[in-house]
């Protein structure tokens, strides 16, 4: 019999593990199987859940417990990727020719799948909205409007949006609110709480923590997620292999260790970089600085190694940088052991950048788990080399 646990340590260590159920082993094994048989006691009732791994399995079972407790859900669901898990919440509450409201600054899948995808198959719209255009989001919504999709804090430059007061305007109009939560992960941020209906999680990133895996997950209330359980889980086949999923509960067990090194790790090399002649301004909410600072110590409880700057210069010095780095990679993920870097909008379009209400030049670095001396050396031989 699974024990319940209430503490962020003991829910990583032991939630879901089953020990009883499976034999003693410390750690569950995987049921690398697409099938179960199902024998029946005398009176014809099955004796296990389980019937076929694109619905049920019990090691993805082990990880779903963890998630849900950890999230304060009443039930989670992983999936073959953080796009798996984000499309399945959205498709969720999409009708026909509805219409979608959310954050311009949103994590570029999902804008190719609200901005192309979903207009072309099945004629929904949707209104990309600035951080100020949000501030009166009620004068956005149409009486077609079904879902309102955050992403707090939001890709490239960490933008809050208030949870709470998004949520009630969200059950005002009877409309759907899906939240991507992968920077802040289930530890730092409880969407749920401030009455959010779906909670959704590129796994790969933090929550696996190792760059091996591709993953994703939500959280939601019992009866949201036995709906996409057997509705688009189901149905559009998204659900994670029980060997990802294994991977998954094993990074999972040093979650939080890790979150606060590199979150330890970002705040030295955030100070650097303000600090920094050639820096024009660092976008980090761990700084818990400028007009979202009430905010943030609201709703977040830690942070991460995911931060931003603003390289002072031209688009070719800001890749000469790049290219002059040697701990940090070029990579566009993030979420690893690794540390790594990405031009978020070297070399873009004005344009572009307005579509991603985000400042040019912008630069995305990733704080491994390195030697922070290491990273902050890499960083000052790249900067004398643009001089």
């Amino acid at each position: 019999m699974s024990y319940t646990y209430e503490k962020t340590d003991d829910i990583l260590a032991h939630q879901g593990d089953d020990y009883e159920k499976f034999m003693g082993a410390v750690v569950p094994p995987i049921f690398q199987n697409s099938l179960f048989v199902l024998p029946t006691s005398g009176n014809g009732i099955p004796e296990h859940p389980y019937v076929y791994t694109r619905t049920t399995n019990p090691t993805v079972e082990v990880v779903e417990q963890k998630l849900a407790a950890l999230e304060g859900g009443g039930d989670a669901l992983c999936f073959s990727s953080g796009m798996a898990a984000i499309s399945s919440a959205i498709m969720h509450f999409l009708e026909k020719d509805c219409h979608v409201i959310t954050v311009k600054s949103i994590y570029n899948p999902t804008r190719t799948l609200l901005k192309e995808y979903f207009p072309k198959k099945f004629g929904v719209q949707t209104s990309f909205l600035s951080q100020e255009e949000l501030e009166h989001l009620e004068d956005h919504i149409r009486e077609n409007t079904k879902l309102i999709y955050l992403e707090s804090p939001s890709t490239g430059i960490f933008h809050l949006q208030d949870l709470g007061k998004i949520a009630k305007i969200g059950k005002k109009h009877g409309i759907g609110t899906v939240i991507d939560n992968t920077y802040a992960t289930p530890l730092y941020q409880h969407p749920l709480e401030y009455g959010i209906d779906i909670s959704v999680h590129t796994a790969s990133k933090y929550l696996g923590g190792h760059s091996d895996l591709v993953a994703g997950a939500l959280i939601s209330s019992k009866e949201i997620c036995s709906s996409i359980r057997l509705g688009e889980r189901a149905n559009f086949g998204g659900c994670i292999d029980p060997h990802q999923a294994w991977l998954l509960l094993r990074g999972m067990r040093t979650l939080r260790l890790r979150l606060e090194q590199h979150a330890k790790n970002a705040k030295a090399v955030a100070e650097f970089l303000k600090n920094h002649p050639q820096v024009e301004q660092v976008f980090y909410p761990g700084r818990k600085e400028g007009p979202q600072k009430e905010l943030i110590e609201k709703q977040l409880k830690g942070f991460n190694g995911l931060l931003s700057f603003v390289l002072k210069g031209t688009a070719q010095q800001a890749e000469g940088f790049l290219d002059s780095l040697t701990c940090f990679l070029k990579g566009c993920s993030w979420g690893g052991f690794e540390s790594l870097a990405s031009p978020f909008t070297v070399g873009t379009s004005e344009e572009y950048n307005r579509e991603l209400d985000c400042p040019a030049n912008l630069i995305r670095l990733h704080i491994g788990l390195e030697d922070v001396e290491t990273l902050i050396g890499d960083l000052k031989q790249a900067f004398e080399k643009i001089k």
